[in-house]
């Protein structure tokens, strides 16, 4: 039997991010807290992303206050698959996690909670003008990063080329590694040529080059890419089993992102690599802008899959108000650094 309540955050963040889907200035986070009839608390994250998470915003706190209710009321095992929801989904099942090991915020305790080895991360790169990127790309190998993940679509082309072309005339591919994003920006039409003109710059991936949902474009762009493609937002809402493994069988890009918190969870993920597997297709795991709750989650699984790429989780310095806590990035890696406490009690007395 579990109490169970819920918390929203509205998260600010420093600079704005800019995507080809808009600029973030802030976001809205739920904290959804789990008590066991011992008072162990355990807490779990539901990000939302405007045009991306399945989520209707509207009825988010709806949802969330009827589902508590049913928790409560001992109608509902928190355990309970919905698909529908998956960003809720995710939020119960690292609840559940976190207390099954004492609601310490240790879900999955590993070297990486012992404070022994990073996890190495990309350095994200955000959309604006020339000097804003080139800003951006100079603090972020200063800092030691070796990987820049860099948004494109929303600019002109004439301008993102260009700071490609600074980027390598001053680091070369074996120096610098560089991953594109381009969040569905492109048609199926103007894609290839997109994909030719970046392709000139040494350009180790690039992430869902067209909107999800053009199954047959995308097959066709991953048939002989002149980029490896990745795909992202294409995973959203697949929610069969079958559906994924036809999805990735049809497409057969040569990388997956997975965001477990937009994706339904980490079982949900964990099949998304199985099947990757199988392909021989390559996968990273990358936030969804998670405060440092999620992104706690979501780093400590992803250490346990013994990874081999960096992966995109660098993100626990976006916020002015992110919750205190032991996740520190040194250099290009994120670290868990256990004598840094979390400061819980905004989430847990409300």
């Amino acid at each position: 039997m579990f109490q169970a309540s819920y918390t929203g955050l509205h998260l600010n963040f420093r600079r704005p991010a800019g995507t080809s889907r808009g600029v973030l200035r802030s976001k809205q986070c739920w904290f959804l807290k789990l008590v066991r009839e011992d008072g162990v608390t355990g807490i779990g994250e539901m990000s939302f992303i405007p045009g991306l998470s399945m989520e209707d915003p509207d009825e988010i706190e709806i949802q969330l206050d009827h589902i508590c209710k049913l928790i409560s009321r001992g109608e509902m095992n928190p355990s309970q698959p919905l698909p529908s929801l998956p960003g809720i989904q995710f939020a119960l099942e690292t609840a559940l996690a976190d207390l099954d090991h004492g609601g310490h915020r240790i879900l999955f305790p590993s070297d990486f909670t012992e404070g022994l080895t990073g996890i190495p991360t990309n350095g994200l790169i955000w959309m604006g003008d020339r000097s804003y990127l080139v800003e951006q790309i100079r603090d972020k190998i200063k800092l030691g990063f070796r990987i820049l993940k860099m948004k494109v679509g929303a600019m002109e082309l004439e301008t993102e080329l260009e700071v490609l072309a600074w980027i390598r005339s001053e680091y070369g591919s074996d120096d610098l590694e560089i991953r594109l994003d381009a969040n569905g920006a492109w048609s199926p039409e103007n894609a290839p040529g997109r994909l030719t003109a970046f392709a000139e710059y040494g350009i180790h991936s690039i992430e869902q080059p067209i909107a999800p949902g053009q199954a047959e474009a995308m097959a066709g762009l991953c048939s002989d890419p002149v980029i490896p493609i990745a795909l992202d937002e294409e995973l959203i809402g697949v929610v069969r089993t079958e559906d994924r493994s036809k999805l990735l069988e049809m497409i057969r890009p040569s990388y997956i992102i997975l965001k477990p918190g937009l994706l339904g969870g980490f079982q949900v993920a964990d099949e998304w690599i199985q099947f990757a597997n199988r392909l021989g297709t390559d996968w990273w795991v990358t936030s969804a802008l998670e405060s440092s709750v999620g992104l706690n989650a979501i780093a400590q699984w992803t250490f346990d899959l013994a990874i081999s790429l960096p992966q995109g989780l660098g993100t626990g310095q976006l916020y002015t108000n992110n919750i205190p806590s032991p996740l520190q990035m040194e250099g290009d890696r994120l670290w868990y650094r256990a004598e840094s406490k979390w400061d819980l009690q905004s989430i847990i007395t409300t």
